[in-house]
């Protein structure tokens, strides 16, 4: 990406939070017994797993947006999980596994529908707390935008098929974006469809598809990229 362009230029994150929760909330609504239980593709998660997860990160999410990130690592702390966010996700999971799936789904809506509120009403130039300290609460939302339409693909949400080229056009931007907030080795600019991704001297042209899948870290290990660009495209996961 050339210095000074920003490719989140006219998109709404919030709108697109919006959007994504809506389609994994229809997703859920459809589900009997043996679609929750199904493996997602998310390594060792059902798809039951990755609603637990997001239910529990609501509890990062509010922390955020009431200014209490130390009191969220000191009820981790005494919850006995000290490994980080990703002991921190299986913890969540964890935790919602053994209530009724109804219940976990019921309190997902309602804490997430309080976040997106809270987000909205602060502004894409609001601020508020992350682990990282201060940040914009416009380019948070992207963030969750891109971890939502993730685990939408994670769990086979469908998406309509004349959704699917904006969808792709604003992840392709949010990874761009990520990977130059991020000072990554990558430099990633659009090419006729397609994303050029310049890594320590390579040069590689890629489908934008893949390019997502390869920020999030979802590209599939039969891909024949070169693990110096998947390595260093990684940058949502």
């Amino acid at each position: 990406m050339t210095s000074g362009q920003d490719p989140l230029a006219g998109l709404d994150p919030f709108e697109i939070l919006d959007i994504e929760t809506g389609r994994l909330d229809r997703f859920f609504s459809t589900l009997d017994e043996a679609g929750w239980e199904r493996p997602s593709r998310c390594e060792g998660w059902t798809v039951r797993d990755v609603l637990a997860h997001l239910a529990g990160e609501e509890l990062y999410n509010h922390a955020c947006l009431d200014g209490d990130i130390e009191g969220f690592f000191e009820l981790l702390e005494r919850e006995g999980v000290r490994g980080g966010f990703d002991e921190f996700n299986e913890w969540s999971v964890r935790k919602h596994r053994g209530r009724p799936v109804e219940q976990v789904l019921d309190d997902w809506r309602a804490k997430n529908a309080e976040t997106r509120r809270r987000m909205r009403e602060l502004g894409r130039d609001g601020t508020l707390q992350t682990s990282a300290g201060p940040y914009s609460a416009g380019l948070q939302a992207f963030h969750y935008d891109s971890e939502y339409a993730t685990h939408a693909d994670d769990v086979g949400a469908p998406v309509a098929e004349e959704d699917t080229r904006g969808r792709l056009g604003w992840r392709v931007a949010v990874g761009m974006f990520v990977l130059e907030e991020q000072g990554a080795k990558a430099r990633a600019e659009r090419a006729d469809g397609d994303v050029r991704v310049r890594v320590d001297g390579l040069t590689v042209e890629m489908p934008a598809a893949d390019f997502v899948q390869a920020t999030v870290g979802r590209l599939p290990a039969s891909s024949p990229l070169d693990p110096r660009v998947r390595s260093a495209l990684r940058c949502l996961a």
